[in-house]
């Protein structure tokens, strides 16, 4: 069972790191293939802790910080869609900032 849910927890990584690597177009699936990452991470940070019995602090901590990572990144979103009209990366220049 241990073996499985590394696999599956890797497979996942990967896989969001192969669509945030691949579809750098829109903004709003780059933020979907960092949850699907961050997501990959947490599974594979309690199948560790529960396989070695530690304590559930540190994942408490890790679902906060990236909670609040993906609350940034929404409103990074809906600001760039209230300036610009989508969510384009090539729809404004990054080097006039």
């Amino acid at each position: 069972m241990f073996m499985f849910s590394i696999f599956t927890s890797l497979l996942i990584y990967f896989s969001g790191v192969y669509v945030f690597s691949s579809k750098r177009k829109h903004l709003l699936m780059v933020l979907l293939s960092l949850e699907y990452i961050v997501l990959s991470l947490f599974m594979m940070i309690v199948v560790f802790l529960i396989q070695f019995d530690f304590d559930y602090f540190f994942p408490v901590i890790f679902l906060v910080f990236s909670v609040c990572e993906g609350a940034l990144g929404l409103s990074v979103l809906v600001s760039m869609i209230r300036s610009h009209g989508n969510d384009f990366f090539n729809s404004f220049g990054l080097s006039l900032c």
